[in-house]
């Protein structure tokens, strides 16, 4: 282990360590919660909300649904829906008995789908109906043989439910025709559970919780097994690490999270959901976060303290008419991670809100939080700050050996947000997990003095030009900073002379910004090999539903 430098930065009160076997389970963390917290709300969803005490009867009836249908313990059970209350629902249920929960996006294709499922092995699947044409193209090729289908009016109440789904499957027509004959109605699931038996099962810290699949941006969609322990663990690091501004909260005041992100990614399942319920904290669910107005208008209702999110989603809040329109001065702390938070948006959000963005850093296989700045900073570092509690990082060198301070290298981890490793390919989990429990990330990063770490980018997408290394977060970095540029993205291309250059992609925020403009700014702030040899204008960038922005796209539709 180094000698963690970075504990000398740590605010006042934040341990060095954290103590993850205070709970066997995140079974015996929720269920805590059920009993302190039942009065309260647990979550507020388009005007309604649901308590503790209702999350509570609603997921026992589940889990005792899923029982039911002979699943045991170690099955695994997909849940393919946005922010809606039956996904915290069936978390519950679907961990309450024994189960492991599959995080699906909603978004995917037949293919995609059917690579997930299968290679899960999933038994069964929660899925909302405006995906189940999705699901109905590639079932039959999976041991998927139980569906809950779920609508948005499900938990909004009889009128308002009836009224809701009325809209969205006839007005808008966003529910495509589909048919899954052995689909059971999550209402009706949850009346037959009720009528069910239910026996709790043993469950403990190395059993696995959830199967969180990387992106497959390296390569195949890979599950990352996270056992109880290693969520357990990120949120009490996270709850640690957010306590010297949450404590400022006034006493009787409920902690409010917004929950723009999607839970089926790993930073809102653990971050927003999981610790928010540890807190006894209100989370707001936001099903769609790309309309904005809608955001806004939900945000406006509720006194917000906790708000994670991606740039992206930072930017289009802040540039946005009704921003001022939300009450923001009681955000404690705004957390940005999943990609890189740019310096301009960060300014702009701080100006606007009065609360500096905290970036953190982490990936599916840590749960995901393995670092970040000090919720006290009064301003943006442009780092991804420093180790949480009970975590060690180290940088290496392409043999697996530590570099000395001041030199890039690979980003590995340890603590116990770890994973377990992939799901059934030991192949690939030896291919990043060192002899001494390290998790290489494929970041490449630098640590300073003071235990602050900065990444540079991943190994994968640095572009050789002449021999040079540029990497395109810096590009991408200064150039967010020209007058007139809403978001860019920099690739490399391959290049006759010099290898690669560098392609910039632009979304102009001033329709009168120019190419020359462009030219002309980054000749005064990127050295000759740096600047971009082509300069293209686009509407949008392709983005991942979490907000990164797919660079890979970028470079294949040249």
């Amino acid at each position: 282990m180094t000698d963690r430098i970075w504990l000398q930065s740590y605010p006042p009160g934040v341990p060095a360590e954290i103590d993850p076997s205070v709970y066997r389970s995140l079974v015996e963390l929720m269920e805590e919660s059920f009993r302190k917290y039942a009065d309260r709300v647990a979550y507020s969803f388009m005007g309604k909300d649901i308590t503790y005490a209702q999350v509570d009867s609603l997921s026992q009836a589940l889990a005792a649904y899923f029982q039911s249908l002979g699943l045991v313990k170690g099955d695994r059970v997909a849940i393919m829906m946005p922010n809606v209350p039956q996904y915290p629902v069936a978390v519950a249920a679907i961990l309450r008995a024994g189960l492991i929960v599959v995080n699906v996006n909603p978004l995917y294709t037949p293919r995609e789908l059917e690579h997930q499922l299968k290679d899960s092995g999933a038994k069964a699947i929660v899925i909302i109906e405006n995906f189940a044409h999705t699901l109905e193209q590639c079932i039959g090729h999976t041991e998927v043989k139980h569906v809950v289908l779920c609508a948005f009016g499900d938990m909004l109440g009889l009128v308002k439910g009836a009224i809701v789904n009325y809209v969205i499957r006839n007005r808008r027509k966003m529910v495509p025709p589909f048919n899954l004959p052995q689909a059971v109605r999550f209402n009706d699931a949850i009346a037959r559970g009720t009528r069910a038996p239910f026996k709790a099962p043993s469950i403990g810290p190395d059993d696995v919780a959830v199967l969180q699949y990387t992106g497959g941006t390296t390569g195949v969609s890979k599950g990352a097994a996270l056992l109880h322990r290693n969520i357990i663990a990120n949120v009490l690091q996270s709850e640690a690490w957010n306590q010297p501004v949450m404590d400022k909260i006034p006493k009787g005041e409920q902690p409010t999270t917004v929950c723009a992100l999607p839970l089926y990614h790993i930073f809102a399942f653990t971050v927003g959901m999981m610790l928010t319920m540890r807190t006894g904290g209100k989370l707001v669910l936001i099903p769609n976060p790309r309309d904005i107005p809608a955001v806004l208008q939900e945000l406006s209702k509720h006194k917000v303290h906790s708000f994670p999110a991606v740039n992206t989603l930072f930017n289009a809040l802040a540039n946005h008419p009704d921003f001022n329109k939300v009450d923001w001065s009681h955000l404690k702390v705004s957390l940005g991670g999943g990609t890189a938070v740019q310096s301009a948006v960060a300014r702009l959000w701080l100006e606007k809100t009065g609360c500096p963005i905290c970036e953190g850093y982490g990936l599916s296989e840590t749960s995901p939080s393995a670092c970040c700045n000090p919720v006290t900073s009064t301003e943006f570092t442009g780092t991804i700050g420093v180790p949480l509690p009970s975590t060690d990082i180290k940088l290496l060198d392409d043999e697996g050996h530590e570099v000395p301070p001041g030199q890039p290298g690979e980003i590995a981890i340890r603590g116990p947000q770890v994973m377990a490793g992939y799901w059934q390919r030991p192949d690939e989990t030896a291919k990043v997990m060192t002899a001494d429990g390290y998790f290489r990330t494929g970041d490449i990063g630098v640590m300073d003095e003071r235990g602050y770490f900065r990444i540079v980018d991943r190994k994968k997408d640095m572009i050789l030009v002449s021999g040079f290394n540029v990497y395109p977060n810096e590009i991408e970095e200064t150039v967010a900073e020209c007058p007139g540029v809403l978001e860019c993205a920099a690739v490399g291309i391959p290049d006759e002379k010099s290898g690669e250059a560098v392609k910039l992609v632009i979304v102009k925020k001033d329709p009168a910004l120019t190419e020359a403009a462009v030219r002309a700014f980054c000749r005064d702030n990127l050295t000759g090999y740096k600047q971009p040899k082509i300069i293209e204008f686009r509407t949008e960038l392709p983005k991942t539903p979490v907000g990164k922005i797919l660079r890979r796209e970028l470079r294949d539709k040249r």
